[in-house]
């Protein structure tokens, strides 16, 4: 499951992310722990947190909010946008 939408808004397991780095830099392992969400996942969801701008990495193993990531994790989960009914 990714942890970006197509329209570059989080998933529930991209926020749970977000959330356990809201308290400061955390590491994929510390991440993991804190979000419950398994190694694998936490690492390609960092990944793609950080290509659309909400992470960033510290340093070789170390990951940290942006300002939009910080600023998504105040404003909480959005629900996706409506789909279009069909005609």
């Amino acid at each position: 499951m990714p942890c970006v939408r197509a329209d570059g808004e989080p998933t529930r397991p991209g926020m749970d992310i977000l959330r356990a780095l809201a308290a400061g830099a955390r590491t994929a392992d510390e991440v993991a722990g804190e979000s419950g969400l398994p190694l694998f996942r936490v690492r390609g969801g960092l990944r793609e947190l950080a290509e659309a701008g909400f992470v960033q990495p510290l340093d070789y193993f170390n990951y940290a909010l942006t300002a939009s990531g910080a600023e998504r994790t105040r404003q909480g989960l959005t629900p996706p946008p409506p789909r279009p009914l069909p005609l």
